[in-house]
């Protein structure tokens, strides 16, 4: 009777001893999970406009807020696939957003977030006005709106307009580096064409992830 006393109670002692040994892994793995989260990179994609805020009308009659929304998404789906970076989107599909609002960065601001780029198609009266330019407002987004504009332009093959310091909300409200990147004339024929092609919004999505990239390791 003894000995069989003595054998439940070691059966319970190792089912104690698994116990917390379990808690321990768990409880571990979701400290290492949030370890991941509060160093992870918090990146805010601003696809440009939205809803009955279209954007410029390109030379095909289509619209801007579509083409900003299709790159973002892509941009999108490439972050998520990066351990050490956070995607967060400021319109995942055809809403509108007011600018009097300020939601875009007050969204960014709220998150606490590390990076911010705003993505544009561009408009002009001339047809034949052609590139690639990135706009930035605070000093510390400069070196950030650099690394941008030599990736992107890259990607496109447009020509190089630079960057430029210009007073637009999104990136003067957004307390951390942000750039607002227009990507190319929707208002050139030639240069629309390729700017509505999937391998056209691919070769962005990929070079704005780049620029992120570039400049995590920079800093």
């Amino acid at each position: 009777m003894k000995k069989y006393v003595m054998f439940i109670n070691f059966l319970l002692f190792l089912i104690v001893i698994t116990a917390c040994n379990s808690n321990s892994d768990d409880n571990q793995d979701n400290h290492n999970s949030d370890q991941n989260n509060n160093t992870a990179l918090k990146v805010v994609i601003d696809p440009g406009h939205g809803g009955k805020d279209v954007g410029a009308k390109g030379a095909s009659g289509q619209y801007e807020k579509d083409f900003t929304l299709s790159v973002s998404k892509k941009v999108e789906k490439l972050l998520e696939q990066e351990s050490e970076i956070q995607v967060f989107m400021t319109r995942k599909d055809d809403s509108f957003i007011s600018q009097e609002s300020r939601y875009r960065p007050k969204y960014a601001n709220n998150l606490n977030a590390d990076l911010f780029i705003s993505i544009h198609g561009n408009t002009f009266s001339n047809p034949n006005v052609s590139g690639t330019e990135t706009f930035y407002y605070h000093n510390h987004s400069r070196i950030f709106a650099q690394i941008m504009q030599k990736n992107v332009v890259q990607a496109t093959g447009f020509s190089n307009r630079g960057i430029k310091k210009e007073n637009l909300f999104v990136v003067k409200d957004t307390k951390m580096p942000a750039a607002l990147i227009e990507v190319g004339y929707l208002t050139n024929p030639q240069d629309e064409s390729k700017m509505w092609t999937d391998d056209f919004h691919d070769r962005v999505a990929a070079s704005i992830v780049e620029g992120i990239k570039e400049y995590q390791v920079k800093v």
